[in-house]
């Protein structure tokens, strides 16, 4: 269970802060539902909170973790899947896993793609949605602002590339 101003994770709409926990009516049923404020956007989401934790809404990343999520991005390309299709698949699976260092590995592989060879419509779509994640998450976790987690991240990938 969540608290009302903790910061949180809702995977494919990024970080936010539980505004609120109300009890709705939506389509005839009264349910308790989270009423997440998505700093990323300034969205509001509803989540059931006998769901939240099924659909991998979880607290923003400690410390520890966001040092993993930094070493998985500044690390090399993981073996590119050349099926389209299945690559899209297995990368939509890890932005919806709500896991901040498979996310960092989807960012990771399309940013190194896109340099290297450029990337379809979708998905450069996918890496700007990706990417937008992993900046909302970064900047509640350290307290920054979006501009300062975006060159942190640009500074990893000149780390990355200069392995390569």
């Amino acid at each position: 269970m969540f608290s009302v101003g903790e910061k949180i994770v809702y995977p494919v709409h990024g970080a936010g802060v539980v505004e609120s926990i109300e009890n709705r009516e939506i389509l005839g049923e009264v349910r308790s539902y989270y009423v997440l404020r998505i700093t990323s956007g300034d969205l509001q989401v509803l989540v059931p909170v006998d769901t939240a934790e099924k659909v991998g809404m979880r607290l923003v990343s400690d410390a520890e973790r966001l040092r993993q999520a930094r070493n998985v991005l500044s690390g090399p390309a993981s073996p590119w899947e050349e099926n389209w299709n299945r690559r899209y698949r297995l990368n939509m699976d890890k932005i919806k896993s709500g896991d901040i260092c498979e996310l960092a590995e989807v960012v990771r592989n399309l940013t190194l793609r896109d340099n290297a060879k450029g990337l379809s419509a979708g998905e450069k779509k996918m890496l700007d949605n990706a990417r937008r994640i992993l900046l909302s998450e970064i900047v509640l976790a350290d307290g920054i602002t979006t501009e300062e987690a975006s060159a942190r991240l640009n500074s990893l990938f000149d780390v990355a590339s200069e392995q390569s």
